[in-house]
């Protein structure tokens, strides 16, 4: 079906057209959040009240995926999650995106009444939910992206009248050169980032809040599919084990208090070595310089007898100096009792610090775990 035929809309000169004195104090702070992002959801929580909708969100897509976002409260974050994993690919994204309307469009402007009625995205999820009633703007960006500004109403307060529309297409040029503006600095910020790690010899990426992968390195990508999987709402291990620790490190939306450090071990595939991945939490100040970011993950592959040091075992797996020395002695072959009597401690404690290592690094067993530090295939 086509894109329905947008209404007629008297002739707005965009950059001509005089805004009122509460959107030029807007139109500062739209360009304030350009250069510190971590205003945007200020602007948004404006810019919606101007629409008379609840919330709002920013969007970072490639194509009709969604790859990076930011919005209005935590509540609607989480509905936004949601959508990307029920709808990544749905009508009211792709017709924005067909449309190329440079300016506002609502949902009736480019999703037909009887197409809302039948829709899954609208029945099923956004009218129960109390919204439904959206207008968007897109702003294509030279990578290849596009910025979605979408503000959110519900089903019931119907269609966007004429004159909310004007307002918010007089702030859409604004939008637009900040929107871009922002988008380019914080992501050449992070591609930095993952180049020089690269430089380095580590295969890396920076992730977003849930897992989402806002930049990956040659190295790190060498990793897909097979090791890891970049899915449509955050970065994924392929082994279950690794891919719940994972998780259980970065947290959801909304989290609250600080991420751990975390270090999760992935056990070899047939010929391909164990990996390491090491999540580093982005903090304090590094927020000024990576507004959307919430970790480096970086990829250490285990290569055979490249972990022979008790120092080095327990930087890989964040152990205690006992766990690590204990780990390392059964590495290299040692049984528990033996390994026990070369520490000085007793059987039983040497079998109670080996329980949290295995613990640490998601083995069960003492094969496996003599598998994983040496490189080797672990046992089925």
């Amino acid at each position: 079906m086509n894109v329905p035929r947008r209404p007629f809309r008297p002739h707005l000169d965009l950059e001509s057209a005089v805004p009122s004195a509460a959107s030029l104090a807007l139109i500062d702070r739209i360009y304030e959040a350009a250069a510190v992002p971590e205003l945007w959801r200020s602007v948004l929580i404006d810019l919606a009240r101007l629409a008379g909708a609840p919330e709002a969100v920013l969007i970072v897509s490639t194509g009709t995926r969604f790859r990076d976002w930011v919005t209005t409260s935590p509540e609607f974050d989480a509905l936004v999650v949601a959508h990307t994993e029920r709808f990544p690919d749905n009508i009211r994204t792709r017709r924005l995106l067909e449309a190329r309307h440079p300016g506002f469009l609502a949902d009736l402007e480019a999703v037909a009444p009887e197409e809302i009625a039948t829709e899954p995205l609208y029945q099923d999820f956004l009218i129960p939910r109390g919204y439904g009633s959206g207008i968007a703007t897109a702003v294509m960006v030279p990578s290849g992206d596009s910025v979605i500004i979408n503000c959110e109403r519900p089903h019931a307060a119907g269609a966007f009248d004429h004159q909310t529309i004007a307002a918010l297409d007089t702030l859409r040029p604004h939008l637009a050169r900040a929107a871009l503006l922002s988008a380019r600095l914080e992501m050449e910020r992070i591609a930095t980032t993952t180049r020089t790690l690269e430089m380095l010899g580590l295969p890396a990426a920076v992730l977003g809040t849930g897992g989402r992968l806002l930049s990956a390195n040659a190295g790190l990508t060498a990793l897909m599919p097979h090791t890891l999987s970049d899915q449509p709402t955050r970065l994924a291990v392929v082994d279950p084990a690794a891919d719940r620790l994972l998780r259980e490190a970065l947290g959801g939306p909304g989290q609250a208090g600080p991420m751990p450090v975390r270090s999760i071990p992935i056990p070899a595939q047939g010929e391909r070595p164990p990996v390491i991945l090491h999540l580093v939490p982005v903090r304090g100040a590094a927020h000024d310089v990576f507004a959307r970011a919430r970790a480096v993950l970086i990829a250490t592959p285990v290569v055979a007898r490249e972990v022979p040091s008790a120092e080095v075992v327990q930087g890989l797996f964040d152990l205690t100096p006992a766990e690590a020395r204990l780990a390392a002695l059964i590495a290299a072959g040692d049984a528990p009792v033996p390994a026990a009597a070369k520490l000085g401690i007793t059987p039983s404690t040497a079998r109670s610090v080996l329980k949290r290592v295995f613990q640490k690094t998601g083995v069960s067993r003492q094969a496996e775990l003599v598998g994983l530090l040496a490189g080797t295939a672990l046992p089925e």
